[in-house]
């Protein structure tokens, strides 16, 4: 039987995997590294992030230029936006986020790739009736809308596969305001895949000929669900991030994963083992900036992510979010970091924090944090706190997404 082709480059990637436990530089940006990567990027680094939302597309972009070997583990839950009548249609994992990553890691300097991109980053109109958009819809799946007509063929004619794929089965109602092209063409390659979200993620990656590898942390249509201190549950990640609904009024307590967006049905996820090789042969390992609970914690929480964390011979690195995140209410330094370890690290965990988290990095200037650093703690833990100048002018109040993208890849 043939190997798959995702399969064979996880296999290559983890033939190379360092035997050696890291030992830090003494130079952070290491400029040996650095220009190493610069000249060789398809010799890159495996730096794998666990992410979800748009926080993080700024640096994904950054670090093809550096290695096209980056591993991007994204959360499927996604309840709001163009994503919602999707899942509501197809019962099927949410996309928006994944499409995300994609674009942002698609070489754009290929010939008719920037046109490619165009055309999956439109968006419907949402002034516009239903009626008008289907038959926008239509005019993409035939090649005579205006985008579609800059892409060669071949690749029209793969979104048209895909997309047809969708048209058959779409609900007469569907509401198409405001909706992806990109989402809608990968919501057809899982149809078309027989529900395979894999499947589709690796025809996109093609399309757009991805310098990376972007994978869904699980495959199947399960929703992020919420308890706060308050005694309040919820299950949707769109009523946690405080984008299309109001901040949350009471702190988080703990997050889980439901089976049903509309009843709390809790269920237990599996890290598939394609998953667990890249984490466990990555050579460095990112709990990334984002959102803290929706975009990070999520991402952790299937069992066996924990597992091939420690398993990983690499440096964890956790880099703290600047400014106010809602989804943190009434977390200070102290409560962020014992919420990540906790996640990684239950009660009845014997190995040491060191096999899970290896360093905390921060910009120089701890008052861009809503909270006081605590150093002690991290001291207490065996973590290191490393403190480099990340944030530019240009930048404030964010980081500079070449400087944390050259700190990380110099820990790798």
């Amino acid at each position: 039987m043939p190997v798959a082709p995702a399969t064979v480059k996880i296999l290559r990637m983890l033939q190379t995997r360092p035997t050696e436990p890291f030992k830090a530089s003494s130079v952070i940006p290491d400029p040996v590294k650095i220009n190493h990567d610069l000249a060789t990027p398809e010799h890159g680094p495996r730096a794998l992030f666990f992410s979800g939302g748009s926080a993080f597309n700024g640096l994904s972009q950054k670090i093809t230029a550096y290695t096209h070997n980056s591993i991007h583990l994204v959360t499927p839950f996604d309840s709001g936006g163009s994503s919602a009548a999707l899942r509501q249609a197809f019962d099927m994992p949410g996309v928006g986020d994944l499409r995300q990553r994609l674009l942002a890691l698609a070489n754009q300097s290929a010939p008719s790739q920037r046109e490619v991109c165009q055309l999956l980053q439109h968006r419907l109109s949402s002034a516009s009736a239903n009626e008008s958009l289907f038959r926008e819809l239509n005019d993409i799946i035939s090649g005579q809308h205006e985008l579609s007509r800059a892409i060669p063929s071949e690749v029209q004619q793969e979104i048209t596969e895909q997309l047809l794929s969708l048209a058959k089965q779409l609900p007469d109602n569907f509401n198409l305001s405001r909706a992806s092209v990109g989402n809608l063409v990968l919501a057809g390659g899982y149809l078309a895949s027989a529900n395979n979200l894999s499947a589709s993620l690796q025809r996109f990656s093609e399309l757009v000929n991805i310098r990376g590898t972007v994978r869904a942390i699980v495959d199947v249509p399960l929703h992020l669900g919420v308890h706060l201190d308050n005694g309040q549950t919820f299950i949707g990640q769109h009523l946690l991030t405080g984008k299309e609904y109001p901040d949350i009024a009471s702190p988080v307590s703990s997050i889980f994963l439901s089976r049903s967006v509309d009843e709390h049905d809790p269920v237990t996820a599996s890290l598939n083992r394609e998953n667990s090789q890249l984490i466990a042969g990555a050579d460095i390992i990112c709990f990334a900036p984002g959102s803290f609970y929706s975009s990070l914690i999520a991402n952790l929480l299937p069992t066996g992510v924990a597992d091939a964390v420690a398993r990983a011979a690499c440096p964890k690195v956790f880099i703290p979010n600047l400014g106010s995140d809602p989804e943190q209410l009434g977390m200070d330094f102290s409560a962020t970091i014992q919420a990540l370890l906790k996640q990684l690290r239950p009660s009845n965990e014997s190995r040491p924090v060191s096999n899970f988290l290896n360093y905390v990095v921060i910009d120089t200037d701890r008052s861009r944090y809503p909270y006081e650093i605590n150093p002690d703690l991290l001291t207490s833990l065996g973590v290191e706190l490393l403190e480099l100048p990340l944030v530019t002018p240009q930048s404030a109040p964010y980081y500079d997404d070449d400087r944390l993208a050259q700190v990380l890849l110099s820990l790798a």
